[in-house]
C-alpha cells in the first residue's frame, strides 16, 4: 500500500469513515504527480511555469477565436482551462452556503466542503468505490432507480437487498427499513441508500416520518452496527406539498452518532435545470470526525476521481458561479418550481375525477419529477410498448411500475397523456 494511503488511512483510524471503508477506499491515496506539483507551480511559479498540459499564449490558455467568441463573456482560464480535481473553489463554497441555508439542522463546521463531481452519477459511484465492496449489504426501497444496480451490484460487487417503500397505509415503510437493517446486524456494517424525492414513486417524508427515520438509524447505530447513509438529492427542493419535509435526510444524519457516516450527493443537474452541464456535489458528514478527517475523506475521493474522470467542467463551473451569485437566482428557480408544481397539482386533479384506468393502481406522490402506476392484472411492458405504438413514452420498472414523468410534459398536455394511458390499460385488461 502507497505510504500517502498509510497516512491518510491513520488519520481516520479512530473514526466510522475508516471502518467503512473498502479495501479499494483505503488504497486511495492523491499522488504527488502532475497534478500536485502543477498545482504548487501555480502558487509559486511566478516566472515560467512550465507544468500543465496546457498550452498558453501571452500568459493566457489558448483559446480558438470561434471557441472564445461563443464563449465571450468568460475569459480562457474560465471556459477552457482545466479545474481542479476538486472543483473551483468559489463554487465549492457557494454550494455549502447554499447547502447551509436550505438546511437548518446542518452545522458548518460538521460537514466538509463540498466538492465537485461531474453529474451525481459520478457522485454516488464515487461513494460506491470508496466504501462498498464484495457482499456488502446496500439497502434500499423496491422502488428505485435502474442505476443503482449498475453501481452497487455489477460495479461493486455488493448485494442489493430491498423492502416494501410503503406500508399498507400508504405511508414510508420505516418499520420495514429497521427490519432490514436489524437483518444484517451480524455483517456490522450496511449501507442505507435514501433518495428522495424518490425515482420512480416521486415520494418524500413528511415532516414526522423524517425525523422518525433518523431515530431508527439512531437505534440501528446503538446495536453496534456501522452504518454509511448516502442521501441521492438528485431531485431536492421540488416538494409540493404542506408537511412535506424539506430538508434533506443528509440534515438529520450528518451529525447523529459516531457510528453513522453520511454523504449527501446533490447538485445544479436538475436544481437548477442545467442537466447537461453535470455540474454536483458531494459531502460528508458525521458526528465526531474532525476537520482533519473530513480533509483525508476527500482526498481519498479525489483520488476516485482522478483515476477516472479526472476532472469536471471548467465553463459549466464557471456558468454556476456566476448564476448562483446573480440577484434573481432565487427567483428564476421558484418561477420553475411553480411550472412544475402547476403540472403536479394537475396529474393529482386528473388522478382525482377518473373513472377508467382500474388496472393502474396509483402510488402515492408529492414531490419531484415523477409519480408511478403499479399494473395489477397487466404486464407493465406490454402497456409500455402499446403506449408506445400510440406515440407515447413511458418506463416500465421491474416489470410491475410504469412511470410518468410529467416534469416533461406541458400542463396543457396531461389531459390527453393520461386519458391515452388509462385507456389503453383497459384495452390490455378486457383482452385477458
Amino acid at each position: 500500500m502507497n505510504p500517502l494511503a498509510k497516512e491518510l488511512n491513520e488519520l481516520l483510524k479512530t473514526s466510522v469513515a475508516y471502518r467503512l471503508l473498502s479495501e479499494t477506499g483505503k488504497r486511495m491515496y492523491f499522488p504527488k504527480g502532475i497534478v500536485a506539483q502543477s498545482a504548487e507551480a501555480t502558487k509559486k511559479a511566478t516566472r515560467h511555469n512550465a507544468t500543465i498540459g496546457m498550452a498558453y499564449e501571452q500568459g493566457k490558455p489558448m483559446i480558438l477565436p470561434t471557441v472564445q467568441a461563443l464563449t465571450a463573456p468568460f475569459s480562457p482560464s474560465e471556459s477552457v482551462a482545466y479545474a481542479p480535481v476538486t472543483g473551483v473553489e468559489e463554487l465549492r463554497q457557494l454550494w455549502k452556503k447554499e447547502l447551509l441555508r436550505k438546511n437548518p439542522l446542518l452545522k458548518e463546521d460538521r460537514i466538509s466542503l463540498p466538492m465537485v463531481v461531474p453529474g451525481l452519477t459520478p457522485g454516488i459511484s464515487t461513494a460506491a468505490d470508496l466504501f462498498v465492496e464484495k457482499d456488502d449489504i446496500v439497502i434500499i426501497p423496491d422502488m428505485f432507480w435502474d442505476n443503482y444496480e449498475l453501481i452497487f451490484k455489477d460495479r461493486n460487487q455488493a448485494q442489493i437487498v430491498t423492502y416494501p417503500f410503503f406500508n399498507a397505509q400508504g405511508s414510508y415503510n420505516l418499520e420495514g427499513l429497521k427490519k432490514e437493517i436489524l437483518n444484517h446486524k451480524s455483517k456490522g456494517k450496511v449501507v442505507l441508500l435514501l433518495n428522495f424525492p424518490n425515482n420512480p414513486a416521486g415520494y418524500s417524508p413528511t415532516m414526522q416520518e423524517a425525523k422518525q427515520l433518523a431515530d431508527l438509524v439512531y437505534q440501528c447505530a446503538e446495536e453496534g452496527i456501522d452504518i454509511l447513509t448516502i442521501s441521492d438529492d438528485a431531485y431536492y427542493g421540488l416538494f409540493y406539498e404542506e408537511g412535506t419535509e424539506t430538508q434533506s435526510s443528509f440534515a438529520y444524519l450528518a451529525d447523529l452518532h459516531p457510528r453513522v457516516l453520511a454523504v449527501k450527493v446533490d447538485g445544479s443537474t436538475k436544481e437548477d435545470f442545467v442537466w447537461g452541464f453535470r455540474v454536483a456535489f458531494l459531502t460528508f458528514g458525521g458526528k465526531g470526525l474532525t476537520q482533519e478527517q473530513f480533509d483525508a475523506l476527500m482526498v481519498k475521493a479525489s483520488a476516485v476521481l482522478r483515476a477516472t474522470i479526472s476532472n469536471s467542467s471548467r465553463l459549466a463551473q464557471s456558468i454556476m458561479i456566476r448564476v448562483m451569485k446573480t440577484p434573481s437566482y432565487g427567483q428564476e428557480k421558484q418561477a420553475k418550481f411553480q411550472i412544475l408544481r402547476e403540472r403536479y397539482l394537475k396529474v393529482k386533479e386528473i388522478l382525482k375525477k377518473r373513472k377508467n384506468g382500474k388496472a393502474l393502481e396509483e402510488v402515492p406522490f408529492n414531490s419531484g419529477y415523477f409519480m408511478s402506476f403499479r399494473c395489477n392484472g397487466i404486464s407493465t411492458e406490454a402497456l409500455r410498448k402499446r403506449l408506445l405504438e400510440k406515440g407515447i413514452g413511458t418506463i416500465n420498472l421491474q416489470d410491475q411500475f410504469l412511470r410518468v414523468a410529467f416534469a416533461s410534459v406541458d400542463v396543457s398536455q396531461l389531459e390527453d397523456l393520461y386519458e391515452e394511458i388509462f385507456r389503453t390499460a383497459d384495452e390490455l385488461s378486457n383482452q385477458k
